[in-house]
């Protein structure tokens, strides 16, 4: 199995596996239903994306058949949507709806990271060497993950000043990892959209 191939199985197996463990044990509520609707169709609709992405799309369709034009128009569809982010939403969802359990959402919120970073990776065709200047915000995040997992754990009925400051530095520490990683989120000003490595930036391709 090639490295490209592995990276795409990996992701969308990131994804389904994000989508099992958010889910169980299922929740009787009809917005449960849902979100777990909503973030299967997200990773389905991503991992398809990833599956066809070698498939090449020719700017100029107008002398083309109609069938050929409009499997050209769903694979520029497929490929525009943001499935993995609209994915990450419904799992978040997903895990809100369930009763506090923070060691299961810190484990959440690690594979959702590793997932979007998979995706990335694989869309991208980069190294994981190009992730190096995204170290600061994954440690962020990492931090972060803790801390909430940490404020999380504080049982409600104990002394009030300690949960309420921890709980008011996670959300902080919320707003400080937000502002590093918007730099490297946010499409440049430059991207036109087209083709897969413009919904990320411009991440380095591998040679």
């Amino acid at each position: 199995m090639t490295r490209p191939i592995a990276i795409r199985a990996a992701a969308i197996l990131l994804g389904a596996g994000c989508v099992v463990w958010a889910a169980a044990p299922p929740v009787p509520k009809g917005l449960a239903n849902l979100a777990l609707v909503l973030a299967g169709c997200g990773v389905a609709g991503g991992a398809l994306r990833l599956i066809l992405g070698g498939v090449p799309v020719p700017r100029d369709t107008f002398l083309l058949p109609a069938p050929v034009r409009a499997w050209l128009w769903f694979l520029e569809t497929l490929r525009r949507v943001p499935w993995e982010e609209g994915a990450v939403i419904a799992i978040a969802w997903l895990e809100v709806l369930h009763s506090s359990r923070p060691r299961h959402t810190a484990i959440l919120g690690a594979a959702l990271i590793a997932y979007l970073l998979a995706t990335h990776l694989a869309e991208s065709g980069a190294t994981v060497t190009s992730l190096r200047p995204q170290v600061r915000v994954l440690a962020a995040g990492a931090g972060l993950l803790a801390l909430g997992a940490g404020a999380g754990m504080l049982p409600a009925a104990g002394p009030g000043a300690g949960s309420a400051l921890l709980r008011l530095v996670a959300a902080a520490a919320l707003i400080a990892a937000a502002g590093l990683v918007l730099p490297y989120v946010a499409p440049s000003a430059g991207d036109d959209g087209a083709g897969q490595g413009g919904r990320w930036g411009s991440t380095e391709r591998r040679g």
